[in-house]
């Protein structure tokens, strides 16, 4: 789980370089927090990541709770932080806009938090129904926990939409749910209880209980959630950007698709930077 060194990190650049093709002013608040929050740790880890993974054994049983925080805002390499990152963007942009930003930014606070839990109760019953004490050692680290929640959201307060899985046109609604079988299949070595902590979070929130009581415990915070909005000048006014000129011409799908692929692969070279130029200029010509 550690970083490659002396290399180029083509990802962290291909990200700043897309993050200015949107532009600072047309990303909310609290989305521009996160990805400036996940690329400083990445910059800047606070320990090695095999000391901010979160796992039975070290989140539960030696309870070093803090990896509950530390977990979600470090990336085994820049290409994991730029593929979370663009869908952050995407769904931050959408999300965001749609809940507001105070409210947006508890509810990453709570998923960042109740996904890690979640993580480890599903472990644990892995370990019992297994009978595999090796689960209590997986241990797991980035931001695609909470995105996959996200996803949910997205889904619920946008529905009917189709999406693409490798190749495939799957309603929205079951699309989280094929892509979590489909990375894992593809890359047996991601973390499918992490992905799958954060789908059943998302369901919680959606369909679940977890609204509720986050709306009661609201209620203990010095401030009014519903008093909040974010407000960017003329932004709802202006023509909608097309997503795509920052994705390259590639659906969120396609995108963990890409980085699935990318993870199996030796990566690094600034080369890519280059090629993944030519194609937003041939999907835009």
């Amino acid at each position: 789980m550690q970083r490659r060194q002396g290399r180029v990190n083509a990802g962290l650049l291909l990200l700043l370089y897309q993050i200015s093709q949107v532009g600072l002013q047309n990303i909310p608040s609290v989305t521009l927090a996160v990805l400036v929050l996940n690329i400083f740790f990445f910059l800047n880890p606070v320990r090695p990541l095999h000391e901010v993974c979160i796992s039975v054994n070290e989140g539960f049983y030696r309870q070093n709770w803090q990896r509950l925080l530390l977990s979600p805002v470090h990336h085994a390499d820049d290409w994991h932080l730029y593929y979370n990152m663009i869908s952050m963007l995407w769904k931050g942009i959408m999300l965001e806009r749609k809940l507001k930003s105070v409210w947006f930014a508890y509810i990453i606070a709570v998923f960042s938090v109740l996904i890690g839990v979640v993580y480890m109760a599903l472990e644990f019953m892995l370990v019992k129904i297994l009978n595999d004490p090796s689960y209590e050692m997986n241990c797991a680290v980035g931001f695609s926990g909470v995105l996959f929640a996200l996803k949910v959201l997205n889904n619920h307060y946008n529905p009917g939409r189709v999406s693409s899985v490798l190749g495939l046109q799957i309603s929205s609604k079951y699309a989280c749910w094929v892509e979590l079988v489909a990375i894992h299949l593809i890359s047996p070595g991601t973390s499918f209880a992490g992905h799958l902590a954060g789908i059943l979070v998302g369901l919680m929130y959606t369909m679940g209980p977890l609204k509720k009581i986050m709306k009661a415990c609201a209620v203990y915070f010095p401030f009014n959630f519903t008093d909040y909005y974010y407000r960017y000048p003329d932004y709802q006014n202006t023509t909608p950007r097309n997503y795509y000129d920052y994705t390259g011409g590639l659906t969120e799908e396609e995108q963990l698709e890409r980085a699935v692929l990318n993870s199996l692969n030796e990566r690094g070279k600034v080369s890519i930077i280059i090629l993944k130029r030519q194609q937003m200029r041939q999907c835009c010509v």
